[in-house]
């Protein structure tokens, strides 16, 4: 039991993008990426962590052709990765909050 606690404490870590949006305060939560806005104006609780990170994406075109990366790959990409996991594990709590609170707003 404690190896398994070890293992979800450390996706939790890892997977920022569903920690941040697991229980954001005030049910808002910003979206942006070096300095640039997201389209996006909602996102929901199921599985919040990869629509966090798709909505980085789907914003403000950037100029800049550098891209965080660990050797080579992204670090949204790799963020998503864990996010996947983490926002299955979270499931029940995230499906009952998304019926409680509804979506979450980004600004």
């Amino acid at each position: 039991m404690k190896g398994f606690i070890c293992c979800v404490l450390t996706l939790f870590c890892f997977s920022c993008a569903t920690v941040k949006t697991l229980d954001p305060p005030l049910n808002h939560v910003e979206i942006a990426y070096k300095g640039k806005e997201s389209y996006c104006k909602n996102i929901p609780r199921i599985y919040s962590g990869i629509s966090y990170n798709a909505c980085l994406f789907y914003g403000e075109p950037s100029s800049e052709k550098n891209i965080d990366a660990i050797n080579n790959v992204p670090i949204v990409l790799i963020d998503s990765a864990f996010s996947i996991i983490t926002d299955t594990v979270v499931l029940p709590y995230t499906i009952i909050t998304q019926v409680n609170k509804g979506d979450i707003r980004v600004n």
